[in-house]
Protein backbone atom coordinates (compact mmCIF):
# COMPACT_ATOMS: atom_id res chain seq x y z
CA UNK A 1 0.00 0.00 0.00
CA UNK A 2 1.43 3.69 -0.63
CA UNK A 3 2.79 5.21 2.17
CA UNK A 4 0.47 7.91 3.34
CA UNK A 5 1.62 11.82 3.79
CA UNK A 6 2.74 12.06 7.51
CA UNK A 7 0.25 14.28 8.91
CA UNK A 8 0.60 13.78 12.48
CA UNK A 9 2.77 12.80 15.78
CA UNK A 10 1.21 9.13 16.25
CA UNK A 11 -0.18 9.34 20.01
CA UNK A 12 2.89 8.13 22.30
CA UNK A 13 2.03 10.04 25.29
CA UNK A 14 -1.62 9.27 26.61
CA UNK A 15 -1.17 9.11 30.07
CA UNK A 16 -2.97 12.15 31.86
CA UNK A 17 -7.09 12.46 30.54
CA UNK A 18 -10.38 18.21 33.35
CA UNK A 19 -12.86 20.92 31.14
CA UNK A 20 -15.72 24.11 31.12
CA UNK A 21 -16.57 26.77 28.18
CA UNK A 22 -18.93 29.44 27.66
CA UNK A 23 -20.66 28.47 24.44
CA UNK A 24 -21.57 30.58 21.94
CA UNK A 25 -25.45 31.04 21.32
CA UNK A 26 -26.36 30.12 17.77
CA UNK A 27 -28.77 29.01 15.41
CA UNK A 28 -28.31 25.39 15.11
CA UNK A 29 -29.64 23.46 12.39
CA UNK A 30 -32.76 21.33 12.39
CA UNK A 31 -31.52 18.05 12.16
CA UNK A 32 -28.00 16.09 12.42
CA UNK A 33 -26.86 13.05 10.90
CA UNK A 34 -24.25 11.11 13.18
CA UNK A 35 -22.59 8.27 12.65
CA UNK A 36 -21.09 6.22 15.38
CA UNK A 37 -21.01 2.51 16.79
CA UNK A 38 -24.43 2.06 18.68
CA UNK A 39 -24.49 0.45 22.19
CA UNK A 40 -23.48 2.27 25.35
CA UNK A 41 -21.36 4.03 23.40
CA UNK A 42 -23.54 5.93 21.14
CA UNK A 43 -25.49 6.20 24.29
CA UNK A 44 -23.24 8.12 26.41
CA UNK A 45 -22.64 10.51 22.96
CA UNK A 46 -25.98 11.07 23.40
CA UNK A 47 -26.41 12.01 27.34
CA UNK A 48 -22.86 13.87 27.24
CA UNK A 49 -22.98 16.36 23.77
CA UNK A 50 -26.14 15.78 21.70
CA UNK A 51 -29.21 16.32 24.49
CA UNK A 52 -27.92 19.03 26.00
CA UNK A 53 -27.39 20.77 22.19
CA UNK A 54 -30.79 19.55 21.93
CA UNK A 55 -32.03 21.15 25.06
CA UNK A 56 -29.98 24.19 23.99
CA UNK A 57 -31.28 24.66 20.27
CA UNK A 58 -33.54 22.29 19.55
CA UNK A 59 -31.26 20.39 16.90
CA UNK A 60 -32.71 16.54 15.89
CA UNK A 61 -29.89 13.94 16.25
CA UNK A 62 -30.61 10.93 13.44
CA UNK A 63 -28.21 8.53 14.70
CA UNK A 64 -26.61 5.74 12.64
CA UNK A 65 -24.87 3.02 14.07
CA UNK A 66 -22.60 2.67 10.85
CA UNK A 67 -19.13 3.72 12.13
CA UNK A 68 -17.60 0.04 11.52
CA UNK A 69 -18.12 0.82 7.87
CA UNK A 70 -17.66 4.62 7.97
CA UNK A 71 -14.28 5.00 5.81
CA UNK A 72 -16.33 2.49 2.96
CA UNK A 73 -19.67 4.70 3.53
CA UNK A 74 -18.23 8.38 3.14
CA UNK A 75 -15.82 7.43 0.25
CA UNK A 76 -19.23 6.08 -1.71
CA UNK A 77 -21.08 9.00 -0.98
CA UNK A 78 -18.42 11.24 -1.67
CA UNK A 79 -17.96 9.71 -4.94
CA UNK A 80 -21.51 9.59 -5.93
CA UNK A 81 -21.72 13.40 -4.93
CA UNK A 82 -24.49 12.92 -2.49
CA UNK A 83 -23.13 13.00 1.36
CA UNK A 84 -25.99 12.43 3.50
CA UNK A 85 -23.36 11.94 7.20
CA UNK A 86 -23.17 15.11 8.81
CA UNK A 87 -20.48 13.18 11.24
CA UNK A 88 -18.56 10.30 11.43
CA UNK A 89 -16.76 8.94 14.66
CA UNK A 90 -13.83 7.18 13.32
CA UNK A 91 -10.48 5.50 14.10
CA UNK A 92 -7.49 7.64 14.22
CA UNK A 93 -5.83 4.87 11.25
CA UNK A 94 -8.46 5.03 9.01
CA UNK A 95 -9.45 9.46 9.36
CA UNK A 96 -5.80 9.07 8.29
CA UNK A 97 -6.92 7.14 5.34
CA UNK A 98 -10.26 9.21 4.31
CA UNK A 99 -7.70 12.29 5.02
CA UNK A 100 -5.19 11.55 2.81
CA UNK A 101 -8.00 10.44 -0.31
CA UNK A 102 -9.67 13.52 0.30
CA UNK A 103 -12.63 12.08 1.63
CA UNK A 104 -13.29 14.23 4.86
CA UNK A 105 -12.59 18.19 5.93
CA UNK A 106 -9.52 19.22 7.00
CA UNK A 107 -9.64 20.87 10.54
CA UNK A 108 -8.38 24.46 11.55
CA UNK A 109 -7.95 23.18 15.63
CA UNK A 110 -7.74 26.02 17.51
CA UNK A 111 -10.35 28.38 15.13
CA UNK A 112 -12.55 25.89 15.53
CA UNK A 113 -12.79 23.89 18.53
CA UNK A 114 -12.40 25.49 21.82
CA UNK A 115 -9.11 26.68 24.07
CA UNK A 116 -8.68 24.49 27.60
CA UNK A 117 -10.59 26.43 30.51
CA UNK A 118 -6.40 27.92 30.82
CA UNK A 119 -6.33 29.10 27.54
CA UNK A 120 -4.37 26.14 26.50
CA UNK A 121 -5.11 26.20 22.69
CA UNK A 122 -7.16 22.91 21.57
CA UNK A 123 -3.79 21.92 19.58
CA UNK A 124 -1.94 21.68 22.30
CA UNK A 125 -4.60 20.36 24.55
CA UNK A 126 -5.32 16.80 22.90
CA UNK A 127 -3.53 13.71 23.75
CA UNK A 128 -2.49 13.11 19.84
CA UNK A 129 -4.24 11.89 16.46
CA UNK A 130 -4.73 15.97 15.09
CA UNK A 131 -3.74 14.78 11.67
CA UNK A 132 -5.46 17.67 9.97
CA UNK A 133 -8.95 16.34 9.65
CA UNK A 134 -9.23 14.26 12.57
CA UNK A 135 -10.68 15.33 16.07
CA UNK A 136 -10.16 13.17 19.01
CA UNK A 137 -13.15 12.38 21.50
CA UNK A 138 -11.82 9.26 23.69
CA UNK A 139 -9.08 7.22 24.25
CA UNK A 140 -10.05 3.59 24.67
CA UNK A 141 -8.65 0.44 25.07
CA UNK A 142 -8.84 -2.90 23.33
CA UNK A 143 -7.78 -5.57 26.26
CA UNK A 144 -8.89 -9.10 27.64
CA UNK A 145 -11.03 -9.82 30.42
CA UNK A 146 -12.09 -13.30 32.11
CA UNK A 147 -14.81 -15.01 33.88
CA UNK A 148 -13.92 -14.90 37.74
CA UNK A 149 -15.97 -18.45 37.67
CA UNK A 150 -14.02 -20.05 35.39
CA UNK A 151 -10.37 -19.94 37.18
CA UNK A 152 -10.30 -21.05 41.01
CA UNK A 153 -7.45 -20.84 41.62
CA UNK A 154 -4.18 -18.85 40.15
CA UNK A 155 -6.13 -15.71 37.49
CA UNK A 156 -4.57 -14.80 34.57
CA UNK A 157 -3.23 -11.26 34.41
CA UNK A 158 -0.75 -11.19 31.79
CA UNK A 159 -0.59 -11.29 28.08
CA UNK A 160 1.31 -14.55 28.03
CA UNK A 161 -1.17 -15.96 30.06
CA UNK A 162 -3.92 -15.54 27.21
CA UNK A 163 -1.77 -17.81 25.18
CA UNK A 164 -0.85 -20.53 27.94
CA UNK A 165 -3.78 -22.93 27.72
CA UNK A 166 -2.04 -25.43 30.08
CA UNK A 167 -2.06 -23.36 32.80
CA UNK A 168 -5.31 -21.69 32.18
CA UNK A 169 -7.84 -23.59 30.29
CA UNK A 170 -10.44 -22.73 28.21
CA UNK A 171 -11.55 -21.39 24.85
CA UNK A 172 -10.42 -17.70 24.05
CA UNK A 173 -12.55 -14.85 22.10
CA UNK A 174 -10.69 -12.94 19.61
CA UNK A 175 -11.94 -10.29 17.32
CA UNK A 176 -11.69 -11.38 13.17
CA UNK A 177 -9.06 -8.62 12.22
CA UNK A 178 -5.44 -8.48 12.67
CA UNK A 179 -5.03 -5.82 14.48
CA UNK A 180 -4.14 -6.40 18.21
CA UNK A 181 -3.73 -9.86 17.79
CA UNK A 182 -0.65 -9.25 16.33
CA UNK A 183 0.96 -7.27 18.82
CA UNK A 184 -0.51 -9.17 21.63
CA UNK A 185 1.05 -12.30 19.80
CA UNK A 186 4.63 -10.45 19.79
CA UNK A 187 4.22 -9.64 23.33
CA UNK A 188 3.28 -13.13 24.32
CA UNK A 189 6.57 -14.36 22.25
CA UNK A 190 8.76 -12.48 24.49
CA UNK A 191 8.41 -8.80 23.00
CA UNK A 192 8.87 -5.93 25.16
CA UNK A 193 5.23 -3.59 24.52
CA UNK A 194 7.08 -0.92 23.06
CA UNK A 195 9.07 -2.47 20.67
CA UNK A 196 5.72 -4.58 18.73
CA UNK A 197 5.79 -2.51 15.66
CA UNK A 198 9.76 -2.18 15.12
CA UNK A 199 9.44 -6.20 15.21
CA UNK A 200 6.18 -5.98 13.26
CA UNK A 201 7.92 -4.06 10.58
CA UNK A 202 10.27 -6.81 9.28
CA UNK A 203 9.06 -10.31 7.92
CA UNK A 204 10.36 -11.82 11.07
CA UNK A 205 8.17 -10.23 13.02
CA UNK A 206 5.29 -11.22 10.90
CA UNK A 207 6.05 -14.32 10.95
CA UNK A 208 6.76 -14.84 14.55
CA UNK A 209 3.38 -13.15 15.77
CA UNK A 210 1.38 -15.54 13.19
CA UNK A 211 3.12 -18.77 14.96
CA UNK A 212 2.05 -17.76 18.25
CA UNK A 213 -0.98 -17.29 16.93
CA UNK A 214 -0.98 -20.60 15.75
CA UNK A 215 -0.86 -22.01 19.38
CA UNK A 216 -4.61 -21.05 20.12
CA UNK A 217 -5.85 -20.83 17.16
CA UNK A 218 -7.68 -23.95 17.29
CA UNK A 219 -9.14 -23.01 21.03
CA UNK A 220 -10.15 -19.19 19.72
CA UNK A 221 -14.10 -18.36 18.79
CA UNK A 222 -14.00 -15.62 16.85
CA UNK A 223 -16.40 -12.14 17.26
CA UNK A 224 -16.80 -9.57 14.84
CA UNK A 225 -19.43 -7.21 17.09
CA UNK A 226 -18.36 -5.30 19.87
CA UNK A 227 -21.33 -7.10 22.10
CA UNK A 228 -19.89 -10.48 21.72
CA UNK A 229 -17.24 -10.46 23.69
CA UNK A 230 -19.35 -9.85 26.99
CA UNK A 231 -21.95 -12.45 26.48
CA UNK A 232 -19.26 -14.86 25.50
CA UNK A 233 -17.84 -14.87 29.01
CA UNK A 234 -20.86 -14.33 30.53
CA UNK A 235 -22.20 -17.75 28.69
CA UNK A 236 -18.83 -19.50 29.41
CA UNK A 237 -18.68 -20.41 26.03
CA UNK A 238 -15.16 -18.61 26.56
CA UNK A 239 -13.29 -18.30 29.18
CA UNK A 240 -11.27 -15.13 28.28
CA UNK A 241 -11.97 -12.68 25.47
CA UNK A 242 -10.93 -9.34 24.29
CA UNK A 243 -13.22 -6.69 23.58
CA UNK A 244 -13.07 -3.02 24.23
CA UNK A 245 -12.99 -1.44 27.79
CA UNK A 246 -16.17 0.01 27.89
CA UNK A 247 -18.11 -2.99 26.90
CA UNK A 248 -16.67 -4.94 29.82
CA UNK A 249 -16.87 -2.27 32.25
CA UNK A 250 -20.51 -2.07 30.69
CA UNK A 251 -21.20 -5.79 32.01
CA UNK A 252 -19.48 -5.66 35.05
CA UNK A 253 -21.38 -2.90 36.37
CA UNK A 254 -24.70 -2.65 34.74
CA UNK A 255 -25.30 -6.27 34.88
CA UNK A 256 -22.99 -7.29 37.52
CA UNK A 257 -21.07 -10.11 35.38
CA UNK A 258 -18.29 -12.06 37.26
CA UNK A 259 -15.42 -10.19 34.87
CA UNK A 260 -11.94 -9.02 35.75
CA UNK A 261 -10.17 -6.90 33.45
CA UNK A 262 -6.71 -7.80 32.56
CA UNK A 263 -4.79 -4.49 31.85
CA UNK A 264 -1.30 -5.40 30.93
CA UNK A 265 -0.92 -5.09 27.09
CA UNK A 266 -4.16 -2.91 26.64
CA UNK A 267 -4.39 -1.59 23.11
CA UNK A 268 -4.91 2.33 23.80
CA UNK A 269 -6.08 3.86 20.76
CA UNK A 270 -7.90 7.44 19.70
CA UNK A 271 -11.31 7.37 18.85
CA UNK A 272 -13.01 10.28 17.44
CA UNK A 273 -15.40 12.54 14.77
CA UNK A 274 -14.15 13.52 11.06
CA UNK A 275 -16.85 15.71 8.62
CA UNK A 276 -17.41 14.41 5.22
CA UNK A 277 -16.41 16.40 2.33
CA UNK A 278 -18.70 19.64 2.28
CA UNK A 279 -20.24 19.07 5.52
CA UNK A 280 -18.03 21.46 7.47
CA UNK A 281 -20.68 24.35 7.98
CA UNK A 282 -21.22 27.02 10.42
CA UNK A 283 -23.85 24.72 12.54
CA UNK A 284 -21.21 22.14 12.55
CA UNK A 285 -18.64 23.82 13.65
CA UNK A 286 -20.87 25.28 16.61
CA UNK A 287 -21.29 21.93 17.59
CA UNK A 288 -17.95 20.35 17.77
CA UNK A 289 -16.37 23.28 19.62
CA UNK A 290 -19.34 22.53 22.09
CA UNK A 291 -19.07 18.60 21.83
CA UNK A 292 -15.40 18.57 22.27
CA UNK A 293 -14.79 21.04 24.86
CA UNK A 294 -13.09 19.71 28.23
CA UNK A 295 -16.01 19.96 29.98
CA UNK A 296 -18.49 17.85 27.83
CA UNK A 297 -15.10 14.93 27.23
CA UNK A 298 -15.11 14.76 30.81
CA UNK A 299 -19.03 14.76 30.92
CA UNK A 300 -18.86 11.43 28.88
CA UNK A 301 -17.26 9.44 31.09
CA UNK A 302 -19.70 9.60 33.80
CA UNK A 303 -21.70 6.74 31.00
CA UNK A 304 -18.80 4.85 30.22
CA UNK A 305 -15.31 4.35 31.23
CA UNK A 306 -13.57 5.73 28.31
CA UNK A 307 -10.71 8.04 28.86
CA UNK A 308 -11.01 12.21 27.59
CA UNK A 309 -8.81 13.32 24.83
CA UNK A 310 -8.20 16.04 26.13
CA UNK A 311 -5.56 16.63 28.73
CA UNK A 312 -7.32 19.29 30.69
CA UNK A 313 -10.83 16.84 31.23
CA UNK A 314 -8.69 14.70 33.86
CA UNK A 315 -9.31 16.49 36.75
CA UNK A 316 -12.96 16.49 36.12
CA UNK A 317 -13.53 12.70 35.52
CA UNK A 318 -15.95 11.88 38.65
CA UNK A 319 -18.59 9.09 39.45
CA UNK A 320 -20.38 7.64 37.18
CA UNK A 321 -24.01 9.10 36.69
CA UNK A 322 -26.37 5.80 37.03
CA UNK A 323 -23.99 4.03 39.72
CA UNK A 324 -21.80 6.96 41.64
CA UNK A 325 -19.02 4.44 41.64
CA UNK A 326 -15.64 6.47 41.01
CA UNK A 327 -14.78 6.71 37.38
CA UNK A 328 -11.16 7.14 37.54
CA UNK A 329 -9.85 3.56 38.23
CA UNK A 330 -11.39 2.50 35.29
CA UNK A 331 -10.15 4.91 32.97
CA UNK A 332 -7.27 3.23 30.15
CA UNK A 333 -5.40 6.27 31.14
CA UNK A 334 -5.48 6.00 34.65
CA UNK A 335 -1.71 4.97 35.50
CA UNK A 336 -2.81 2.04 37.08
CA UNK A 337 -4.19 0.57 34.26
CA UNK A 338 -1.56 2.21 32.01
CA UNK A 339 1.99 0.60 33.16
CA UNK A 340 2.44 -1.41 29.79
CA UNK A 341 0.29 -0.67 27.27
CA UNK A 342 0.26 -0.81 23.48
CA UNK A 343 0.03 2.40 22.36
CA UNK A 344 -1.57 1.86 18.70
CA UNK A 345 0.14 2.64 16.17
CA UNK A 346 -2.41 4.36 13.33
CA UNK A 347 0.35 5.53 10.80
CA UNK A 348 1.70 1.66 10.86
CA UNK A 349 -1.90 -0.10 9.99
CA UNK A 350 -2.77 2.35 7.75
CA UNK A 351 -0.03 1.54 5.86
CA UNK A 352 -0.06 -2.03 6.09
CA UNK A 353 -3.85 -2.81 6.93
CA UNK A 354 -4.73 -3.74 3.40
CA UNK A 355 -1.76 -6.43 3.67
CA UNK A 356 -2.05 -7.39 7.13
CA UNK A 357 -5.40 -8.09 6.46
CA UNK A 358 -5.06 -10.18 3.45
CA UNK A 359 -2.45 -12.70 5.68
CA UNK A 360 -4.59 -12.78 8.11
CA UNK A 361 -7.94 -14.03 5.86
CA UNK A 362 -5.49 -16.33 4.60
CA UNK A 363 -4.10 -17.99 7.90
CA UNK A 364 -7.42 -17.34 8.63
CA UNK A 365 -8.16 -20.25 6.35
CA UNK A 366 -5.68 -22.81 6.26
Amino acid sequence: MKKLLKRTVVATAIAAVSMTMATTAVQAADTMTVVSWGGSYTKSQERAYQEPWTKMHGTKFLSEDKAGTGLAGIRSQVEANNVTWDLVDMLEGDSMIACDEGLIEEIDYDTILAAAPDGTPASKDFLGGMNGCFIPQIVYATLFAYNDELFTGEKPSTIADIFDLEKFPGKRSLQKVPDGNLEWALMASGVPADKVYEKLDTEEGIAMAFKKLDEIKDSVVWWEAGAQPPQLLADKEVSIASGFNGRFFGAQVNEKQPFTIIWDGQLAEIDGWVVPKGKLTEDLKAYLKFATDTQRLADQSKYISYGPARASSAALVGKHADTGIDMKPHMPTNPENFKNPIIKNAEWWANNKDDMNERFNAWLAK
